[in-house]
């Protein structure tokens, strides 16, 4: 028997979003992943490197899993509650945790790194990518595509404009990559079924990804959320679909 929505929605505004671990959703949502497995990919590539950053790192928790750490190794994040998180996880595997505004200039020196990694950055600063990228280097990057989880957005916004839906797409990625001096080297792009089981979830999603319903408080929708409860416990899982892109860039040698 699913608890009631005061309970549900009760319980996901208190909880702790810090970081960008969502294992508080296991059993109360679920996303489909990528076929590429950008971890993994990210982690091997992290082991053959000699100097590498990751910009926009979150709590850490991505990259404190790879599995060899660089003679270099460098982190950016700009949310100071990621920013504590991050440097507990990423210190002890020898990762220097930087925290900036994610705004150019980065602070770093002229091709200071062979490899550039970012998981779902939300903007992506190509010029300067390419600035501290050694001749040969390569950017490795998940990006969010166009229109992902806008059910979610919509339901809650109402329609939303061509230029909002078309955004982050992965075409636009590759002239702004090229523009910067770099060669895209390989570009996949999914959509994927992402499911809420309960209120709860999609709160607890709203409140930890806070640019899909910019300003989102319970109080302000209550009643839409109230709606939405309804709905799930008659039609069951709230369905949306996620988008996500996989992009390599390289500077020439």
């Amino acid at each position: 028997m699913m608890r009631s929505f005061e309970e549900l929605v009760a319980e996901a505004d208190s909880v702790s979003v810090d970081g960008w671990d969502f294992s508080w959703l296991d059993g109360r949502a679920t996303e489909q992943r990528p076929s590429w497995g950008y971890q993994r990919a990210m982690g091997e590539r992290w082991a053959r490197a000699s100097a590498a950053l990751d910009i926009q790192t979150g709590g850490g928790e991505v990259l404190a899993a790879a599995p060899v750490v660089p003679p270099v190794a460098v982190a950016t994040e700009s949310w100071p509650p990621n920013v504590a998180k991050a440097t507990r996880l990423l210190h002890p595997r020898g990762i220097v945790l930087v925290a900036d505004q994610d705004d150019p200039p980065l602070p770093f020196a002229d091709a200071a790194f062979d490899l550039v990694t970012s998981r779902h950055p939300v903007r992506t600063w190509w010029d300067e990518i390419a600035r501290v990228l050694q001749p040969g280097g390569t950017y490795f990057s998940q990006q969010v595509g166009p229109a992902s989880v806008f059910e979610v957005v919509e339901y809650f916004l109402g329609p939303q404009p061509e230029r909002s839906r078309r955004g982050r797409h992965p075409d636009d990625a590759r002239k702004a990559a090229e523009a910067a001096g770099l060669e895209v080297v390989d570009l996949r792009a999914e959509t994927l079924r992402t499911e809420f089981f309960d209120i709860g979830a999609v709160v607890y999603f709203l409140r930890k990804v806070i640019w899909m319903v910019p300003g989102f408080t319970v109080e302000q929708y209550r009643e839409r959320l109230r709606e939405l409860d309804r709905q799930i416990r008659g039609d069951g899982p709230f369905v949306a679909h996620t988008t996500r892109f996989l992009i390599e860039a390289r500077k020439a040698g």
